[in-house]
């Protein structure tokens, strides 16, 4: 058998694909895993984006692993201390040995003869291709495209004298002081960017189509620092972390159930910070909360940017590029030396990985997501896609411990192929993700769909999913059980000596 054969294979060294490891090596220490990962460091997305103010739009104590506690003071942490934090987990459990840097995985065929995924894969570098073998393939490559974000074609943008530059390929040299910047866009990477460039010197705008929902959050915890003082850190980690899951919940729930309540209360905090004066149809959406994703900022820090005049926010529409900046629709022309495409991201599942069972390709729009964690008619595959409306590792720690359950409950009946199978006609038109957010609509015929019952619906609910991921029957009747191996028999001398 080859080198490269291993009981599960793991792509992607990120947050979810250092977590997958971490909880192999926790519940299932009989298995042998590796990792393949395309970049030359751990970290994914944390390792990736470079631009300034770059950090997460989630709690750590809910972004954070459920076993690893998060011991730093901020809530809302920098890219770099997050990559610090999943590379040092990584070392705690062994992980980093068993990840091959330098490798884009291209294919991934499974085969029903062979009981066994083959996944070709080519270092970048030097061209080399390599096969690696598993009997389990699991997903851990993010959601979206890291080699392209998304990026519209402005009109008169060969015109304009400046640079312009999108986040995901963020120069390391650029020089902002004393610049004029625009910033198209209003999610969560613009409106980290304007406060934080406008602290280093710039001048800078944030252009807008249409507003978002941006709700203040505290930079630290002040319970949790004080109840370090008298608790373990794991026990101070377990309490907030049951506190903020449910916190999210219940304003997701809220939001959901009385949304003209939570846009009344969303709207009246940002007024409060941005003063009586501020033209308040710059952050009045025209949809509810938590039709799309809520911008998160610690502590008001945009508000406070702009209340202190240094920085503005326009919402209009672009007419063309000019050679100074941007005119726009109503006539006005915002000048720049320096505009930032903060227009999204492209999602790509799999990570752009093209798979195949027994020779016919998986095309993910043609399937449906089994438990949020497997892909109808895949075998022996699982993936990651962790919560829209609250912390993707949530999800992602959910979706190991089922993973790890099945991996247990296979090697202990001996049962070499698990398949999710809908017998019953229970696909739908529907995406699984469900949200009005423009880059879930750009992909939706790209994505897998919902399922019109369990287990074939993803619900974005942490306090559903727990039950029934954690605990849940792996031999529900729909996920499909074959080749079993057969029972060994005592050897000749070991019957002999009543062995």
């Amino acid at each position: 058998m080859s080198n490269n054969h291993f009981d599960v294979l793991i792509i992607g060294a990120g947050l979810s694909g250092i977590g997958a490891a971490c909880h192999l090596t926790r519940k299932c220490p009989n298995h042998t895993y590796a990792i393949i990962e395309r970049r030359e460091r751990i970290g994914g997305t944390w390792d990736l984006f470079k631009y300034p103010g770059i950090r997460s739009d989630s709690d750590m104590f809910t972004l954070g692993y459920s076993f690893r506690p998060w011991t730093e003071s901020k809530v809302l942490a920098d890219g770099a201390s997050i990559r610090n934090y999943v590379e040092d987990t990584a070392k705690e459990y062994g992980v980093t040995r068993h990840i091959r840097f330098g490798r884009k995985v291209m294919t991934a065929d499974w085969s029903s003869a062979d009981k066994r995924w083959t996944v070709q894969t080519t270092h970048e570098d030097s061209g080399e291709s390599e096969t690696f073998t598993a009997n389990f393939l699991f997903s851990c490559t993010g959601y979206y495209n890291y080699d392209q974000g998304f990026r519209p074609d402005f009109p008169g943008e060969d015109s304009f004298k400046g640079q312009i530059i999108h986040p995901q390929h963020w120069p390391e040299d650029l020089q902002c002081q004393g610049k004029k910047v625009v910033v198209i866009g209003s999610g969560a990477t613009a409106v980290t960017l304007v406060p934080a460039m406008a602290k280093l010197g710039a001048k800078v705008t944030m252009l807008q189509r249409s507003p978002t929902y941006v709700a203040t959050v505290p930079e630290l915890d002040p319970i949790s620092a004080g109840l370090r003082r008298f608790l373990p850190e794991m026990a101070v980690y377990r309490l907030a972390r049951a506190r903020n899951i449910g916190l999210q919940r219940m304003i997701f729930k809220l939001a959901k159930q009385r949304p003209k309540l939570v846009r009344r209360a969303l709207l009246a905090a940002a007024r409060r910070q941005l003063g009586d004066d501020f033209d308040m149809t710059h952050f009045r959406p025209s949809y509810n909360p938590w039709d799309e994703r809520l911008c998160a900022v610690p502590n008001g820090d945009l508000f406070k940017s702009l209340r202190k005049g240094e920085s503005e926010v326009v919402t209009d529409h672009i007419d063309t590029f000019t050679e100074k900046g941007i005119l726009l629709k109503s006539g006005k022309e915002l000048e720049a030396d320096i505009i930032v495409t903060a227009t999204g991201l492209n999602i790509q599942m799999l990570g752009g990985v093209q798979g195949t069972v027994d020779g016919q390709p998986v095309n993910p729009q043609d399937t449906m997501v089994y438990k949020g964690a497997m892909l109808k008619d895949v075998p022996n595959m699982a993936l990651i896609f962790g919560y829209t409306n609250s912390s993707w590792t949530l999800k992602a720690d959910l979706v190991c411990e089922y993973v790890c359950r099945l991996l247990n409950h296979m090697d202990k009946t001996g049962i070499q192929v698990a398949t999710p199978r809908d017998n019953e006609g229970c696909e739908t038109d529907n995406n699984f993700l469900e949200m009005q957010s423009g880059y879930i609509q750009r992909a939706t015929n790209e994505l897998p769909r919902q399922g019109s019952r369990q287990p074939w619906q993803v619900v974005q609910n942490y306090f559903y999913d727990l039950p029934r991921l954690k605990a849940g029957a792996i031999e529900d009747g729909v996920l499909e059980f074959s080749d079993r191996k057969p029972a060994r028999k005592k050897g000749l001398v070991a019957s002999l000596l009543g062995a």
